[in-house]
């Protein structure tokens, strides 16, 4: 199991790295996936804060999904978290995947913060 968390490690240090490099400045919007949740949060780097959260873990979006860990929570989470950047005054950011393979859940979260006025 400790040789899975260390590859995991590696890859989401090797993944902000090239983020690092090629962001230009922007805040990131970094993304966490359980098998139970979903979170997302935009973090702007050089202020070492968060601008904006959201997670399936919310008090009304429980009561809306049916469960936190499949593609509608995820888009919903995505939809909510472009939502609130917007309104903190973020329009671009730089999508970090972590650990995590660019589909299934994490994709629908990137598709849907698109969808809701975010570019990256």
């Amino acid at each position: 199991m400790s040789d899975k968390l260390a590859l995991q490690t590696r890859r989401r240090s090797r993944l902000r790295y090239q983020l690092k490099i090629k962001s230009g400045g922007r805040p990131r919007l970094s993304v966490f996936r359980s098998g139970r949740h979903i979170y997302a949060q935009v973090i702007d780097d050089a202020q070492g804060r968060t601008l904006a959260a959201a997670s399936s873990l919310e008090k009304a979006m429980r009561e809306e999904l049916k469960t936190g860990a499949d593609k509608a929570a995820a888009a919903t989470v995505g939809k909510l978290v472009a939502e609130r950047a917007l309104a903190a005054g973020v329009e671009k950011v730089v999508f970090d995947r972590g650990p995590y393979l660019y589909h299934g859940r994490v994709k629908a979260l990137a598709d849907a913060a698109r969808e809701g006025g975010l570019s990256f």
